[in-house]
């Protein structure tokens, strides 16, 4: 069951300033635990939450530190492969209470707990692995989806649209 009947997503290339992304998602009145990424394995996130090396007393290792405290800041981060930590009940409820949750590191049902298509899971999920990230944002009206959206498209998001629209249409009214 999807977590929720509003949200907005976009897909970010690897060498996406994300943290300027949620900075302006953060500014436009959305909280962190309404954010939830999923990370290419490939994607230097990925590297660190693979690696876990956070404990190490060199800079390297602080800066990972830091890295994973920022990230541990939203409702839900998932690399397929690697892991995944979620903050939100409610990412928590739709991402791992699922008949398929415990495939949520590998070929998971997680985008459709959000309320994706299945269609539409699976190629995300597909495009996920050249691309970089999904970042998608939990709306509880339409209108709040819509200001999501917005941002989304102002930093750069590729294929941006609202969870059930068709991504076709929306690159159309843009």
């Amino acid at each position: 069951m999807p977590m929720n009947p509003s949200g907005a997503y976009g897909m970010y290339a690897q060498d996406a300033q994300l943290e300027q992304v949620m900075l302006s998602l953060n500014q436009s009145g959305f909280d962190k635990q309404d954010i939830c990424m999923m990370v290419s394995p490939s994607h230097p996130l990925a590297k660190v939450l693979r690696q876990g090396e956070v404990l190490n007393a060199d800079r390297e290792s602080g800066i990972a530190a830091g890295l994973m405290r920022w990230l541990l800041e939203f409702g839900a981060v998932m690399v397929p492969t690697v892991g995944f930590f979620i903050r939100s009940q409610a990412f928590l409820r739709a991402l791992v209470t699922g008949k398929d949750s415990s495939s949520l590191c590998g070929k998971s049902r997680a985008l459709v707990g959000l309320g994706f298509s299945e269609y539409d899971a699976e190629r995300f999920e597909s495009q996920l692995r050249d691309v970089g990230v999904l970042v998608y944002v939990a709306c509880p009206e339409k209108a709040n989806a819509a200001c999501a959206l917005e941002v989304l498209r102002k930093t750069g998001a590729r294929e941006p649209a609202l969870l059930g629209q068709n991504v076709a249409m929306a690159a159309a009214a843009a």
